[in-house]
This record gives structure tokens, C-alpha cells and sequence, in this order.
């Protein structure tokens, strides 16, 4: 058995997992309880080990997802952009590693989500996929050639922060006019004045034009990122993440519907784009095939 552990902002999911991805055992934490005054990789060694003795597994090692910016060579965390207090700098692997003393190895949690869905999800049967989570920010994931790209250092795939506007809001990460602060569905929510997306739709599908038009406006902003991603990935195949992508009707079709009138035409031949298929389970079964990938090499 795998260990497979999928940190998020909030929370930290993990499974028992066979090398097929079949979850035998799960399990959810808190990792915000005390505000993040107790380091998130505390808690997360604590219930992974209560979970283990709770099971009486054995396992060949640890696959971890983890939110932020992951330096896969070293299985730490780089960068958050100073929103998660107590978690930059985090060594998961070395102190995982210590404290089990089976092998770990480390990625982004995006990254993990697009491995996660090329190996059992809607990518199966393609080599070169872009993934992009829709949520409270933009998260995205490259796989190019069948592999996850990570860049130099893992942290490749930081598609929310490329700029769409020069002179657009301030983001969180310093700069302004990011893709996520428009194409979020935070930013959704935000444009349309409403609690959350789903009185947004619940709106829209009773006939309210004024909501329509900001999910039309919102939908430009999304398809003008993707149009330019794809121009220069040239990907086979589009996933779309993050709760928003269960709407099929209202947002899927007409997105696709922009995002093919947009591209180069010879980028749409046989270009192909749809909505994730694994929901939350997607970043564990991502950090096993990471896993079982590195593993091999040693």
C-alpha cells in the first residue's frame, strides 16, 4: 500500500492506495482548526500517523500533493505567497521520511490533480494535457509527453499568475491583472455581487440577464487565458477543474465555444476540452502515480 496524502489550504485528505489507485482507506483533517498556529505539517505527520495505526498498514511509502509552490528535488515548500502562515519552508520529504522511514516524494497540488487525471480520469489515453482548477484562485497542471512538467525546480504550472490585464487589480502575489483574479470563481462571485456561485446560476437559469451578462464577461476572461495557454502548450486535451465545472450547460459549452472560435484553427484540430473527472480524490491518486513514477527510477 501507498500512503497518499493531498494537503490543501484547509484541509489534508489521505488514502491507502494500491499501485491500481483504488482507495482502500480514507480519511480528512483539519489543517486551518487553531488559524494555522499548530504548522500544517505537524498536523499532518499527527494524523497520518494516527490513520496508519488506526488501519495496521504497512506501506512501501508516501506520496504527497501539496497547495504552494514545491520544489520537487527537495519535497519542500518554496513559496505560498505569504498566504498560509507556518507552511513555507515546510520539508515534507526529509521529515516524513524521518518519521516513517519509507521513501516520499512531493508536488504541487495542481501538478498532482493533472497526473491524478491522465492516469484514472478524463485525460486517460493522452500524453499532452493542461489542466486548469477553477476555485477561490486559478491552479493548473502540465502534462507534456506523458510526464508532469515541473520546470527547473517543480514549480511550473503556476497558471493563475500570468498577467491578462498590464493594468488590472492587484493579486495577492504582488502583481497586477492576474489570470485568476479575473478568471477565479471568486472573481465570478465577486463580479456578480452575489454569496456564491450557485445563486448565481439558480439566477441565471431563472432568467436573469443581468447575471447572465457577468457570466458572459467572465467567460471572455477564461477563454482568453486558455486561447493563449494552448498557443503555446499546443495540448491535445483541455480539463477543466473546480466545483464551477459541474456546470456543463451554463459554463462548460460556452466555453469550449469560445475557446475553439479563438484559437489558431490549426490548434483546434483534434483539440479536445472537458471538465475533470475525479473531483476531490484527483491530488491523492495524482501523489501516487508521483510516486510510483519515481519510484522506478531508483
Amino acid at each position: 500500500m501507498i500512503l497518499a496524502i493531498d494537503i490543501g489550504g484547509t484541509s489534508a485528505k489521505m488514502g491507502l492506495l494500491d499501485e491500481s489507485g483504488t482507495i482502500h482507506a480514507r480519511q480528512e483533517v483539519s489543517v486551518s482548526f487553531d488559524q494555522y498556529r499548530t504548522p500544517i505539517l505537524d498536523t499532518v505527520i499527527s494524523a497520518a500517523a494516527r490513520f496508519l495505526e488506526e488501519e495496521k498498514a504497512e506501506i512501501a511509502g508516501i506520496g504527497v500533493s501539496a497547495t504552494g509552490q514545491v520544489d520537487t528535488a527537495l519535497g519542500q515548500v518554496v513559496g505560498t505567497n505569504g498566504k498560509i502562515p507556518n507552511y513555507e519552508g515546510a520539508a515534507i520529504k526529509e521529515t516524513m521520511e524521518a518519521r516513517f522511514s519509507v521513501p516520499v516524494w512531493v508536488l504541487n497540488d495542481a501538478n498532482a490533480a493533472a497526473l491524478g487525471e491522465c492516469f484514472l480520469g478524463a485525460g486517460i489515453g493522452y500524453r499532452d494535457v493542461l489542466m486548469v482548477t477553477l476555485g477561490t484562485g486559478v491552479g493548473g497542471g502540465l502534462i507534456l509527453d506523458g510526464h508532469v512538467y515541473g520546470g527547473s525546480r517543480g514549480l511550473a504550472g503556476e497558471l493563475g499568475h500570468f498577467t491578462l490585464y498590464q493594468d488590472g487589480v492587484p493579486c495577492a502575489c504582488g502583481k497586477r491583472g492576474c489570470y485568476e483574479c479575473y478568471a477565479s470563481t471568486k472573481a465570478l462571485v465577486m463580479r456578480a455581487g452575489t454569496e456564491n456561485g450557485r445563486v448565481l446560476f439558480e439566477r441565471i437559469q431563472n432568467g436573469d440577464a443581468g447575471m447572465q451578462a457577468v457570466l458572459n464577461a467572465w467567460l471572455d476572461d477564461v477563454a482568453a487565458g486558455l486561447t493563449g495557454l494552448i498557443h503555446i502548450f499546443n495540448p491535445a486535451l483541455v480539463i477543466i477543474g473546480g466545483g464551477i465545472s459541474a456546470q456543463e450547460t451554463l459554463m462548460i459549452r460556452p466555453l469550449v465555444s469560445r475557446v475553439m472560435a479563438g484559437v489558431m484553427p490549426r490548434f483546434a484540430d483534434n483539440l479536445c476540452i472537458r471538465r475533470a473527472a475525479l473531483g476531490n480524490d484527483a491530488g491523492m491518486i495524482g501523489a501516487l502515480r508521483f510516486w510510483l513514477d519515481n519510484a522506478q527510477k531508483l
